[in-house]
């Protein structure tokens, strides 16, 4: 062990263990999360050569061997709670995208979700055997996130009760899911479902792409990889086309809206009710937005506290670079927001299993809050993650840009949650169109209630802004409810100002979407604050559930300082919406200080809760023991390109460069 990490964990102020089990939601979830990992780790079939060595075609070669091992073994160890199989198939592919991923999170959801009893008997337990492997084809060449221009369509046939699949236009070519190049036997296909001379919108089909027997593409199917990507070399994201593909009536997800042997549409209940595998992907990505955070903070944080670097005083030893403020205000916040986005994922995932079982009573009352609050926070979250990332990269100076740290890694994998399953500018205007939506209701007087109720409770039953120095300043900077509640007012303001900024636009006598384009800005920084509210109030909600006093403690440092850098980093709203006053700024930029250094002792304790082993973290910088060194040397070492001592370039091309010179 190196001296200066175990220095770091005798000085800590809690019992790591203690906040492990929080982070887990208990010691029983810790404890089967730690058997899980063992069971995967050391089992030799799970052991590979380092990926980083290997080449896009033997990476893909490898993730698919693996994902087809871990299904038998999760049969065999009789693994069938979905936590525990995403739990498995985590430590399987360590945290690494794999070929079966919309297979296992969303061909089969999707079913559960959308199918009818009757479609379910059909389709599913093939799907579960992997008889049908599936995936799930949403995203075209020519639209992603606006879903309803998609233009692949499924036109009904009712002399032969089929639908009759096209790919009308080189834009509508079916573009980016992920396991449809080579993997897939099925795919859920999006398509504009036409039928008795009528366009109905978006629905799901359950479309064969391949043979079930040979795996050759059937008639009609034309399907492929689309190439290298910036990473995900695990993964075949595909491309298909459909050239009249004729498949069964039945073969329509009907589980809510229907086509008659006629042809005669039955509506959905809800419009919004195909969003729901979407919605529960979002909610996910929360999570692994903690996740992808959590591994880059240990990873820097544990090497700041090995590295020694310079001087902080003449003819003293180099200080561990972790003592210096500059690093400390880099990587701190961020370690904060690990924290914070965890406790949120948590509640993501509780409120999507709790209006999930609403919608199966047939309450959809809670749908659009659900799916405004999924879409804001997946853009949230991934955008200080995926920005997150990149500063514990440069934080670990030089060595952090080695694939052996394996923060290259964790941002190339981690970053397209930025732009799939919706790109984050725009769900951040669909929140914004809920919150309008919310504002106005509250302006007329009605109640409006969940994340949003702060809109009843501020007094705006005009357009006017109220005169700002009417309003006192009351923020304490040192107490959380007081920046809880300053959060909310800021959120008021912004969804306020933007309001008043779409209505604006339209006297102008713009057009609706015009004045709304016109305003978008303003709009995207209303979702912004509003999710920044949510996230530092359910962090602050969190701390309640605490008993362990040294880790409340801790948790309330951390709280407090995400909730000040916030303020540090967005002084301008807070100002303007007159909740902190010039003076107040500057004493935020001193408690920042303050907290850095409180923090400081309990840093790699902090690391340490989240509980990645060394073979989930592959990390060279990040090593539990901090034997940074030596085993840079030994991976360096095996690079294929030391396999001989001389390369054959050098006889090839560089030896008769220097005969002819």
């Amino acid at each position: 062990m190196n001296p200066d990490l175990r220095k770091e964990r005798d000085n800590a102020s809690f019992k790591t263990e203690v906040l492990t089990h929080i982070l887990d939601g208990g010691p029983e979830k810790t404890h089967r999360r730690r058997e899980i990992e063992s069971l995967v780790i050391n089992d030799p079939d799970f052991h590979h050569e380092d990926l980083n060595f290997l080449s896009r075609s033997e990476r893909y070669d490898a993730a698919v061997k693996k994902s087809a091992l871990m299904i038998v073994k999760l049969r065999e160890y009789g693994i069938s709670d979905p936590e525990e199989i995403y739990c498995y198939k985590s430590c399987v592919h360590r945290g690494r995208p794999e070929p079966l991923d919309l297979h296992l999170g969303m061909f089969l959801p999707t079913l559960l979700n959308q199918a009818t009893p009757e479609q379910q008997d059909m389709f599913f337990l093939p799907a579960w055997n992997l008889e049908i492997i599936g995936t799930y084809a949403q995203t075209e060449m020519g639209h992603g996130t606006h879903i309803r221009a998609l233009e692949t369509t499924a036109t009904y046939d009712p002399s032969t009760q089929e639908f009759v699949l096209n790919s009308p236009t080189i834009s509508s070519i079916k573009w980016w899911p992920g396991g449809l190049g080579k993997t897939s036997n099925h795919a859920v296909v999006l398509a504009q479902l036409y039928t008795q001379g009528h366009c109905h919108g978006l629905h799901a089909f359950i479309v064969p792409i391949r043979s079930m027997s040979t795996h050759e593409p059937l008639p009609g199917v034309v399907v492929g990889d689309i190439g290298p990507k910036f990473g995900f070399d695990e993964v075949d994201n595909g491309f298909l086309k459909l050239e009249n593909v004729r498949i069964p009536r039945d073969y329509m997800l009907m589980k809510y809206s229907k086509v008659e042997p006629d042809g005669t549409y039955l509506k959905p209940p809800s419009d919004k009710l195909t969003y729901g595998t979407m919605v529960f992907i979002r909610s996910l990505i929360v999570g692994e937005s903690a996740r992808a955070l959590a591994k880059s903070c240990t990873i820097a944080i544990r090497y700041s506290a090995v590295r020694h670097q310079s001087e902080l005083r003449p003819g003293e030893p180099e200080p561990q670079i972790l003592d210096y403020q500059t690093q400390q205000y880099k990587l701190f916040p961020l370690l904060a927001t690990a924290y914070a986005f965890h406790f949120v994922g948590q509640y993501m995932s509780q409120t999507y299993h709790r209006i999930t079982g609403d919608i199966n009573q047939g309450d959809f009352s809670q749908l659009p809050e659900l799916h405004a609050l999924s879409a804001g926070l997946k853009a949230f979250t991934t955008w200080a993650a995926s920005s997150g990332i990149e500063v514990c990269r440069m934080a670990c100076g030089g060595h952090g840009y080695s694939r052996c740290s394996s923060l290259p890694d964790i941002y190339v994998t981690f970053t397209p949650t930025c732009t799939y399953e919706g790109e984050n500018t725009v769900m951040m205007l669909q929140t914004a169109r809920y919150l309008v939506k919310s504002y106005t209701q509250a302006c007329e007087g009605q109640q409006v209630g969940g994340m949003v109720s702060y809109l009843s409770e501020t007094p705006h039953h005009r357009l006017q802004p109220q005169p700002l120095s009417s309003r006192p300043t009351v923020v304490d900077i040192s107490d959380l409810a007081s920046l809880v509640e300053a959060y909310k007012l800021r959120a008021a303001k912004l969804v306020e100002l933007a309001a008043r900024s779409v209505q604006g636009e339209l006297q102008r006598r713009k057009s609706k979407e015009e004045a709304w384009n016109s305003a978008s800005i303003d709009l995207v920084r209303a979702s912004d604050a509003h999710c920044h509210y949510v996230v530092v109030k359910l962090f602050c909600a969190k701390l309640g559930e605490v008993g362990d006093t040294a880790v409340h403690s801790a948790l309330s440092s951390l709280a407090l300082l995400y909730a000040l850098h916030g303020i540090a980093q967005h002084s301008g709203d807070f100002l303007q919406a007159g909740l902190l006053s010039g003076p107040q700024v500057t004493q935020v930029s001193q408690r920042l200080k303050e907290l850095l250094a409180q923090l400081r002792p309990n840093a790699v304790a902090l690391v340490d809760a989240f509980d990645y082993r060394d073979e989930m973290l592959n990390s060279v910088l990040g090593r539990y023991d901090g034997n940074v060194y030596e085993n840079m040397f030994d991976w360096a070492k095996k690079s294929p390109l030391n396999r001989t001592q001389v390369h054959e370039s050098y006889h090839k091309y560089l030896k008769p460069l220097q005969a002819k010179l």
